[in-house]
């Protein structure tokens, strides 16, 4: 069996410690700094955490000599959870749209985690779902039900198996792209073409483990493949449709980042900066009033498809737009009309 997760979530880190560094702090090495705050820890266990880039001083992995000044936030991150018992059964309502004895689909929210890590260990769609189906079969990576997943700030469609034999049959769906996943982006910039496909491999940033950059030439990462069409333009910025043939990490996030068109509002990867039209005070207030109606970047997994793993049936779901990006919508569609150039 190829579990499909182990595509998409082998990089996850979860955060161990975070220390801020006082006002009077004198500067000190972080593999030293971090000596005299974790209890029990070896200088070796440290450098090793450095050299394998999970020490982070604000947000941007450090070598081993860097100098820790006042205010610098340091963090640790290690590729296991901190805590051991992370699966808590919780009562959270489920947007569930389709359900029988072997499958069930889900359409999450925008705000809610998809598993327990990353200093998120409840309030999780795992969370809700440990407590709506009793015995849910565990994956290679202890994933109670996943074959794939969507970001915490992403909104839309997820199916999850309920037996051991749904959980193999769909993750060999996905490891073999035979799935169908579209999403609706809103994307800075008026992209040039009307379709296209962004191909580059996606791996950790080597300069900010909590972003992930596209490598061209495919000396780092992952293959990944995603391909778009322009549904709606709105001057300054595209409505598009994303359709995955591979599912990494931040894939749509990175790959259009890489060709010049940050998701709207997509605070890691620079798209809460407002890239066009700066210089026009009212334009500028009207972004920021965009950004107020939807806080989070602008992606909705809209369409999911797969081959029911006991019925062999293909089944396609599709979900609405959230009202979020609805509205955001909305409005670029009254801006655009009333500010034709």
């Amino acid at each position: 069996m190829q579990d499909v997760t182990s595509d998409i979530e082998q990089d996850d880190l979860y955060e161990h410690y975070k220390f801020v560094a006082g006002e009077g702090q004198e500067p000190l090495r972080v593999d030293k700094f971090l000596m005299n705050f974790i209890e029990n820890a070896t200088r070796n266990k440290i450098q090793q955490a450095v050299k394998a880039g999970n020490v982070l001083v604000n947000d941007t992995i450090v070598k081993a000599n860097y100098r820790v000044k006042p205010n610098d936030v340091v963090r640790v991150v290690l590729a296991h959870p901190p805590h051991e018992n992370l699966l808590v059964a919780e009562d959270i309502p489920l947007d569930i749209i389709y359900e029988d004895d072997t499958i069930i689909v889900v359409n999450k929210p925008a705000g809610m985690v998809v598993h327990p890590g990353h200093g998120n260990y409840s309030g999780t769609l795992v969370n809700g779902l440990i407590y709506h189906i009793e015995n849910l079969p565990i994956n290679s990576n202890e994933r109670p039900g996943l074959v794939h997943r969507i970001d915490k700030d992403t909104s839309g469609l997820l199916v999850v198996a309920k037996t051991e034999f749904a959980m193999a049959n769909l993750a060999n769906q996905f490891f073999d792209r035979t799935t169908e996943r579209k999403y609706l982006a809103l994307v800075w910039g008026n992209i040039d073409e009307d379709e296209g496909t962004i191909t580059g491999h996606v791996g950790r940033s080597f300069k900010n483990r909590l972003q992930m950059d596209v490598f061209p030439e495919g000396d780092h990462g992952k293959h990944a493949v995603t391909h778009y069409k322009v549904i709606e333009r709105f001057s300054y910025v595209t409505l598009v449709e994303c359709k995955l043939e591979t599912g990494r990490t931040h894939q749509i996030r990175a790959h259009f980042k890489h060709i010049g068109h940050t998701l709207f509002n997509d605070e890691r990867y620079g798209g809460e900066r407002i890239l066009k039209g700066t210089t026009f005070t009212k334009y500028k207030q009207f972004v920021e009033n965009c950004f107020k109606v939807l806080p989070r970047q602008a992606l909705h997994a809209k369409t999911l498809g797969f081959e029911h793993p006991t019925t062999k049936k293909w089944m396609q779901f599709d979900s609405e737009l959230p009202e979020d990006m609805q509205l955001c919508l909305e409005k670029w569609r009254n801006y655009t009309v009333n500010h034709r150039e």
